[in-house]
């Protein structure tokens, strides 16, 4: 799965962002690089196709399909299920008030040969974002804030990376994307936390790459942070509030907010991606835990019709209010400008891309259309609506990273609009042919980079490397090869050139894929000793490499032991004054300068902790009395005497 996140990541997770501006005026554009396949692996997919396609026609557990508009749909959408290699998907269509189509297709169990049904449980990812914001909407409604005003005043344990952030950005920037921070997604998803509170607190490390309000940009962390103050103001946590306010008054009874509390459901999906473009391929759930208010909500298209239905109707369900209707017309107007995007020559009814409030705005061929989607590891969604036409679609499905939802939500927008025909899953295909024969001729026109042997031995690179913004990562040796260990990933690394590797995911069942890397690179780098001292990586691509420093390993070392080294060290002319602090920590102090805090090494030697590449050795070596102490430093080694 990583592989597929460093291809995708500024498009899939929890929504697109290339052409993201279009995502509910065309289908997104995600593409894969095409491989060919070996024979007996083509045999084996025309075996698979074989199977699939015999359980590709609607199941017979529909709760309504008679509509005559949308007649003749199965078909259609079985040959969507058939081209892009999907497992499974449900959709239901909503007019006014009026659930006028739900069914299923495919399986949500492949192997189980176990049907979807309009009630079968699916992870919406992304398509949270606007349940969250309208919990704010509340808080606003209730008098406890002012999206207006910076979010400080309300939630002061949110700091930002400078003071003109922390000043200025308001709920209304967060809400919209335009912080000016990029995604920063690498850190959430490689270095999970099941603590919101943890992540939160990474924020104030990561750079932004425009000012406030200056550029759109999608970010998960600016609504895990206001889930985070959702339970700072309310005292109850995001998942509470999201069932109290939302699930319990709409009856989203099968909705939950986590992966264990879905597990214990009947009529629940499991997650696929694909590999090489058509082997289906079973994944593990993610569990996205302290980045839950931006896309952990698992539900159905029978539940997330009722939170349509909500928003067609001006916030009222049955009746009964549920989102506020001052804040739903905010929620659903333009609050930042996504992209230009202007109408095509092929398609110039299809225009305009702003966002709103955990929903993306545009002009579909001349209809007002509010919609977002949402992907995480082995799901992905899109719920949409057209609020001057009260017609609202949800299509949930069960494949990683997929043109599915989008492909039947267009087709089921112009049977609903009546509007002229568009095959969009050819129109989709085509697309996703020549990126791949566009990537196909990159690889081909790739030069081969010369190959020079690393600086150091690979052992040098073993540690741990910590960036606040993001975590630790654990760099192990297993035989003779580097690899890689995050809080949910292990990595390996293969040496390019010089002290550059590039990166591969290795599956658990699986083993290493080198077919593809998704194009990271990881480069270590020294301090002015030589020594090893940090790597760095482009996993933010707005920004320059993000930075992990080489933590050192302090060996234990008794109180007792420490005693040995204390005392006075002459070193040209000045004293070095070498002591123990609380009875557990080895301290130099020289005329003029700061105390140095060190850390033990072994063998007599230490670090100093807040200068790379500065050591004390005591000696001399394999003494029983430890007489002189040798400074060692980038310009030079200094001898001092013990007095």
């Amino acid at each position: 799965m990583l592989v597929v996140l460093l291809i995708t990541i500024y498009q899939t997770y929890f929504h697109k962002a290339i052409n993201v501006a279009l995502d509910c005026v065309v289908l997104d554009k995600i593409s894969h690089p095409a491989l060919l396949l070996p024979p007996s692996m083509k045999k084996l997919l025309a075996v698979l196709f074989c199977a699939f396609t015999v359980h590709a026609i609607a199941q017979k557990s529909a709760v309504v399909k008679s509509d005559p508009r949308l007649k003749g749909l199965d078909t259609a959408f079985a040959r969507v299920l058939k081209t892009w290699h999907a497992t499974g998907f449900a959709v239901a269509v909503i007019e006014k008030n009026k659930v006028v189509y739900a069914q299923g297709f495919g399986y949500r169990d492949l192997n189980g040969k176990l049907p979807v049904t309009p009630n079968t449980l699916f992870a919406i990812g992304s398509c949270t974002k606007a349940f969250t914001a309208t919990l704010i909407g509340k808080l606003q409604q209730d008098g406890k804030l002012d999206i207006d005003k910076p979010v400080k005043n309300y939630f002061p344990e949110l700091k930002f990376y400078n003071d003109a952030m922390n000043n200025t950005i308001t709920l209304r920037d967060m809400m919209s994307h335009r912080t000016g921070l990029p995604r920063h997604d690498l850190s959430w998803y490689l270095f999970n936390s099941p603590s919101t509170d943890s992540l939160v607190m990474r924020i104030q490390y990561m750079e932004p790459t425009f000012g406030v309000r200056e550029k759109w940009q999608y970010n998960n962390f600016m609504f895990a942070a206001q889930g985070a103050l959702i339970k700072h103001i309310s005292g109850k946590s995001w998942g509470d509030n999201i069932k109290e306010k939302f699930f319990e008054p709409l009856g989203m009874t099968r909705s939950d907010v986590s992966i264990p509390e879905m597990e214990k459901e009947e009529d629940i999906s499991l997650g696929y991606g694909l590999k090489k473009d058509s082997i289906i391929k079973k994944l593990d759930y993610y569990h996205i835990d302290g980045m839950a208010p931006a896309g952990a909500i698992n539900s159905s298209v029978t539940d997330m019709a009722k939170w349509v239905t909500a928003w067609i109707n001006n916030g009222k369900y049955n009746g009964k209010e549920i989102i506020p209707e001052s804040f739903r017309n905010q929620a659903i107007s333009s609050q930042s400008v996504i992209d230009g995007a202007l109408p095509g020559k092929e398609t110039p009814d299809l225009y305009f891309a702003n966002y709103g409030f955990g929903w993306m705005l545009s002009s579909y061929k001349g209809h007002y259309c509010v919609e977002h989607g949402g992907n995480i590891d082995g799901f992905s969604a899109s719920a949409c609506f057209f609020p001057s036409d009260s017609i609202g679609i949800v299509v949930l499905s069960n494949q990683d990273g997929s043109v599915v939802p989008g492909i039947v939500r267009n087709l089921i927008s112009d049977r609903m609009l009546n509007l002229k025909y568009i095959d969009w899953n050819g129109v989709q295909k085509h697309s996703s042919d020549k990126n791949k024969q566009e990537a196909e001729k990159g690889k081909k026109d790739k030069v081969v980079e010369v190959k020079h042997p690393a600086t150091h031995p690979v052992a040098d690179f073993a540690g741990d490397y910590k960036n606040p913004a993001y975590g630790t990562m654990k760099m192990y040796i297993r035989h003779d090869s580097l690899f890689v260990k995050t809080v949910t990933h292990t990595i390996w690394l293969r040496q390019l050139n010089y002290d550059i590797f590039e990166v591969f995911d290795v599956d658990p069942k699986e083993g290493i894929d080198t077919t593809d890397n998704g194009g990271l690179k990881l480069q270590f780098r020294m301090n002015v000793s030589g020594d090893i001292d940090a790597v760095e990586g482009k996993l933010e691509q707005s920004l320059s490499p993000i930075i992990f420093t080489k933590q050192i390993e302090a060996k234990a070392i008794t109180a007792a032991e420490l005693q040995k080294y204390v005392g006075d060290y002459s070193l040209a002319g000045l004293v070095a004054k070498v002591y123990v602090k609380d009875a557990k920590t080895l301290f130099v102090s020289i005329p003029g300068q700061p105390d140095y805090e060190m850390v033990p090494l072994g063998n007599d030697k230490f670090a100093v902790k807040v200068l790379s590449g500065y050591y004390l050795q005591f000696g001399p070596p394999g003494a029983a009395k430890i007489t002189e102490a040798t400074f060692i430093q980038p310009n030079g080694s200094f001898k001092a005497v013990r007095k």
